[in-house]
Formats: C-alpha cells, sequence, structure tokens
C-alpha cells in the first residue's frame, strides 16, 4: 500500500513498467530484510532503512498535497528528465545498496549448524516463496493478451501485494517459531487462477479472474492472520482485543457466596 500510494502521488502510472519495478523492488526488499532475519536470528536495520523512507515518502506526499500533483511534470533543467522519475532513481540506488548488505549477510552463513537458517534449513530456502511470486507476477504481466495491468495496475499490484504479504508473514513466523518455512501455500492458488487462465487461451475474462484472484487472497490472508493470532492468545493464555482479563467461572461463584470478613479499626467494626 505504502509504495502503491506514492507512485499514485507522483502520478507514475504514466510509466507502468517503472510502477511495476517499483512496487515489486519494495516487495523484495522487504522480504529480503526478515530474510535476513531468519539467517541471522537478529533484525538490522542500516543508515538509510524503513524510516528513512517513510520521511522521504511523507514528504512526497506533502509535495503533493500543497503543490498538486502536476508539479511531478516539472522537467529538471539541463537534464530534461520529469521530477517523477527521481522517486525512482533514489529507489534504485537505495535497492543496489540493500541488495548489496543483505546478500553480504547472507554470504556469511546463519547461526544454525553448519552455517544454516534459526531453523537449521538451507540459508538460500527463502528465495523460493518469494521467486514464485515474482515470477508469476512477472510472466502473467508479460504474457497478458487483454493487457491486464496497464488496464488495472493498481487492482493487479494490490492482488500480488497481498501474496507477498502471506509470504512475507510466514517468513516471519517461521522465524519466531525457528520452523521450517514452507516453499507453496494455499494463497497462490489466487495467482494460480490467472496463468491457468492464460495458459487455456483466456476462455474467461481476465479482469474478472483478477477481481476473484483478489478476493481469493485477502481471504486467504485473513484466515491466516486468525488461526496464528487464535494459537498464540491460546498458547500465552491471553485475550485477542480485550484489555480486562477472563475470570474463571469458579472463581466468580467463589467470590459470589464469599462476603468479605469484617475488619476492626480500633473499637469500631468496619465491614
Amino acid at each position: 500500500f505504502v509504495s502503491l500510494g506514492i507512485c499514485i502521488a507522483v502520478k507514475l502510472g504514466a510509466y507502468p513498467n517503472w510502477m511495476f519495478f517499483q512496487c515489486f523492488i519494495a516487495i523484495i526488499l522487504f522480504y529480503c530484510a526478515h530474510w535476513q532475519t531468519y539467517i541471522t536470528g537478529s533484525l538490522r536495520f542500516g543508515k538509510f532503512d524503513v524510516t528513512e523512507c517513510q520521511c522521504t515518502i511523507i514528504i512526497a506526499h506533502v509535495i503533493s498535497a500543497v503543490f498538486g500533483t502536476n508539479v511531478w511534470l516539472t522537467k529538471i533543467p539541463f537534464l530534461n528528465v520529469e521530477v517523477r522519475l527521481v522517486p525512482i532513481i533514489l529507489a534504485l540506488c537505495v535497492s543496489v545498496v540493500l541488495c548489496y548488505y543483505h546478500i553480504a549477510a547472507l554470504c556469511k552463513g546463519g547461526v544454525g549448524k553448519n552455517g544454516s537458517s534459526v531453523a537449521g534449513t538451507s540459508v538460500l530456502s527463502p528465495s523460493i516463496p518469494i521467486g514464485i511470486v515474482i515470477i508469476l507476477a512477472i510472466t502473467i504481466y508479460q504474457k497478458s493478451t487483454e493487457s491486464i495491468y496497464e488496464i488495472h495496475p493498481c487492482l493487479y499490484i494490490l492482488a500480488f501485494g497481498i501474496v507477498a504479504a502471506k509470504v512475507t508473514n510466514k517468513l516471519v513466523v517461521a522465524h519466531m517459531t525457528k520452523s521450517e518455512l514452507d516453499y507453496f501455500d494455499s494463497i497462490l492458488i489466487g495467482p494460480g487462477m490467472l496463468f491457468l487462465n492464460q495458459y487455456f487461451n483466456t476462455f474467461i475474462n481476465e479482469h474478472i479472474v483478477l477481481w476473484l484472484c483478489l478476493v481469493y487472497c485477502i481471504a486467504d490472508l485473513l484466515h491466516y492472520c486468525t488461526i496464528v493470532c487464535n494459537q498464540i492468545c491460546s498458547h500465552m493464555n491471553i485475550q485477542l482485543f480485550r484489555i480486562t482479563p477472563r475470570i474463571p467461572s469458579r472463581l466468580t461463584g467463589l467470590s459470589n457466596h464469599q462476603s468479605p470478613s469484617p475488619v476492626r479499626l480500633g473499637s469500631q467494626k468496619v465491614s
């Protein structure tokens, strides 16, 4: 949502390829941060990381709100480059630097046995789930006969963003529980609808299938989050979205039948 919001704020929709790059490079970098955590056992932040990116995005939104979105159409003197391409250049530079640090951390090995991950698996194993998502996104985008991405870029990015969100959530849970990460997931059925529809010569309108994909992915992600939250609450014996603890029924019945004993203060009797 954050990447898509900044693309809309700077009117990057006129360059669909760059918009695709901007959004999916953000997805990959976010996944790589938790990938590194899954390998090293600790979440590390660089000198220019999430906080700095958020501040940059806030500044871009303020500029769009104050001066209007047409300000990004202004061309930089001597360079003949529109201002709205500046975020792309910055994102590309930051991506190269962050990818270098992530790759360097992976090359050092993990904290597990023989340089493995926290779950004792290969340090490259988390690349498979996100790789499947990215490959499906690029393939469906390029092979679409109805220009599904060019016509509905926000819908397309939201659908695959939700798929990547669940894959990232499962990576976080795998790190917390020190368990092996599954390569395939039920949420991939959503992009699979689009892929199979194209494979069979698009016998169903791609725009309808894209909406079905989005609805299914949202439902699948909510279902997964509900299960995880309930399991955590059950294990830790806590209540979700509740401040007052639940009192066991036997203690409630005991307090109703017993009255507090009187307390004597000097010569007076206080009940």
